[in-house]
């Protein structure tokens, strides 16, 4: 199987379907949509299995799904940025595949008591936990960067399709021959995706060698680093925490409406997130349009209301037509908020750190439905699953009153696109990898009238240097020459600082560089230093390391004068 192939028209590219037009795509996503309906297959079958008990214990079902998530996402994503993420992919769906095959096999025993049930539940959530954020980050392998938005809303399409397939079928088998048809089912569908998987032949890794020599510890600090300084990430964050919470109460409580208030069997309660499914393949199409309409953040808060005002339906209502029925919007608005949140994170991130970013976005995400689950369902316990789906619906309505104060998208303009337009360092010596900290300086002359400016974009440079490494970060006026400005920044290894040389920095990055360049008094360029840590012992004597053939100025901002050698960053 080839690599990415992308579509021939581009007047296409805005359609729903155009993603599918790559091949690998299009393999892959037929292969997880048989894997999602056996996954849904599953829930109803372990939801059922439970349903007898009280509904905190039903409730730990989610739970025991999403909690992996919350502990395994950012070592996860270390792994998808450092490994072969086809591999990575792999060996989670093989993991997945047995602990399927025993839970099965255990169905069939008749011996899955609620402890095994929710155990092997937890084994398998660990599976997707290591799977996601390697599945996340390969979409924009495999389709453009402007169809990133249809490619998460088909991975949404594909989730629901299985949800009105899935649960329908898994409810019709539970009550026709028992749970363990389903598990089985399960087991084999993760065998689909490895079938794709292993004819896929994925390019090698493009990205900076320093990334895989990186330890455990110092990766998963980069991710959270580069976080924690990218604001339009966080806003994306924030966003998914303030959703996530109240719409999960739908999928953990809706098993208990099915049966006590609603009346219905296993085959009814499949129907009714059959109806979910029904609704988000139609969003599906509607969603182009949404977007087109209403932007990212109005498709967002309108998802938000109608899921709010679907749950207090739900809360309210005893009629199972009439369930179903508002049901379909729920399905619309679901795929609508995840698919914005999905490629609004994956727009904002650059491949070196994609995977972990994505990570922290799905701790988010799933971390959020793993702490919520057991809460609606101990206010189920107590005044009923009414007054905990109208909880959750109020606590909807809150968050996108708050979204209209924190919109998703602050046009700050971010373009991951990798820029190596930082020149080799010239240094007398080849320090070691491990050789640290560097204290990097970079000093710069400004004309009085222009220092307020300069001041105010050298921010946005500091969010730069620290989301590509930097531990501290400092911007001082010199007393003597008032018109001489020093930045300095810490860098933990030499390592650190020649990756950001070597592949972190963006497209972004560079054209916050150049607006306040372009401040400096003309014929003036930075004056760069590396310092080395002293303590450590005397700096070794050598002739200076040649540097590559460059020609004048080059990788540097045009708005800047060339350098003389020493002012590279």
């Amino acid at each position: 199987m080839s690599t990415v192939t992308p579509p021939a028209r581009r007047p296409a590219d805005d359609s729903a379907w155009a993603p599918l037009a790559s091949r690998v795509f299009r393999a892959l996503w037929i292969a997880q949509l048989v894997s999602n309906v056996g996954g849904w297959m599953q829930t109803v079958g372990a939801q059922w299995l439970l349903v007898g008990h009280d509904a905190a214990l039903l409730a730990l079902v989610q739970t025991a799904a999403s909690l992996p998530v919350v502990l395994l996402a950012l070592p996860a994503g270390v792994l998808a940025d450092r490994h072969d993420r086809r591999s990575v992919l792999l060996a989670a769906q093989f993991t997945m595949f047995a602990v399927a095959t025993v839970l099965a096999a255990l169905a069939f025993a008749d011996a899955l008591a609620p402890g095994p049930l929710l155990g092997l539940t937890f084994l398998l959530g660990c599976g997707t936990a290591v799977m996601g954020p390697a599945w996340q980050a390969v979409q924009p392998e495999l389709v453009e960067r402007p169809q990133l938005a249809q490619a998460a809303a088909l991975g949404a399409v594909s989730m629901n399709l299985a949800r009105a397939v899935g649960p329908a079928v898994g409810g019709a088998v539970v009550a026709a021959a028992g749970a363990g048809w389903v598990f089985a089912f399960n087991a084999v569908s993760y065998l689909c995706v490895v079938a794709v998987l292993l004819r896929w032949r994925r390019p090698a890794p493009t990205g900076p060698a320093a990334l895989r020599e990186e330890g455990l510890s110092a990766a998963v600090q980069a991710g959270r680093r580069y976080v924690r300084h990218a604001p339009g990430v966080r806003r994306v964050l924030l966003r998914t925490a303030l959703f996530v919470p109240g719409a999960g109460a739908l999928w953990a409580l809706l098993p208990l409406v099915a049966r006590q208030s609603l009346g219905l069997g296993p085959g009814g309660y499949g129907l009714l997130l059959g109806a979910v499914g029904v609704g988000a393949v139609g969003g599906a199409f509607a969603l182009p349009v949404l977007r087109r309409r209403l932007g990212a953040n109005g498709t967002l808060t309108a998802g938000t209301v109608v899921l709010a005002g679907v749950l207090a339906v739900v809360a309210t209502v005893r009629a199972p037509w009439l369930v179903g029925l508002v049901l379909l919007p729920a399905g619309v608005a679901w795929i609508g908020a995840l698919s914005t949140l999905n490629a609004a994170v994956q727009t904002r991130l650059p491949g070196w750190v994609r995977a972990r970013g994505l990570a922290v976005y799905l701790l988010v995400f799933q971390g959020g439905q793993a702490l919520a689950a057991p809460l609606w369902g101990l206010l189920a316990d107590g005044p009923g699953p009414g007054v905990a789906l109208l909880a959750a619906a109020a606590l909807l309505l809150a968050g996108a009153v708050a979204g209209r104060r924190l919109p998703l998208l602050g046009g700050e303009g971010v373009d991951p696109t990798p820029s190596g337009h930082w020149p080799v360092p010239p240094l007398v010596f080849e320090p070691g990898r491990a050789d640290g900290p560097v204290l990097v300086t970079v000093g710069y002359r400004v004309a009085p009238a222009d220092r307020a400016a300069f001041a105010e974009r050298m921010r946005r440079v500091a969010a730069s240097r620290r989301r590509t490494g930097a531990l501290s970060w400092g911007l001082y006026q010199d007393g003597g020459e008032p018109e001489r400005f020093v930045e300095t920044y810490l860098v933990s290894s030499w390592a650190e600082h020649l990756a950001q040389h070597g592949g972190r920095l963006t497209a972004a990055d560079r054209r916050d560089e150049e607006a306040a360049r372009a401040l400096l008094r003309p014929g003036t360029a930075p004056e760069v230093t590396h310092a080395f840590d002293a303590t450590a012992g005397p700096l070794p004597l050598a002739l200076p390391v040649p540097l590559p053939a460059q020609a004048e100025g080059e990788g540097r901002p045009p708005t800047v004068q060339p350098a003389a050698e020493g002012s590279s960053l």
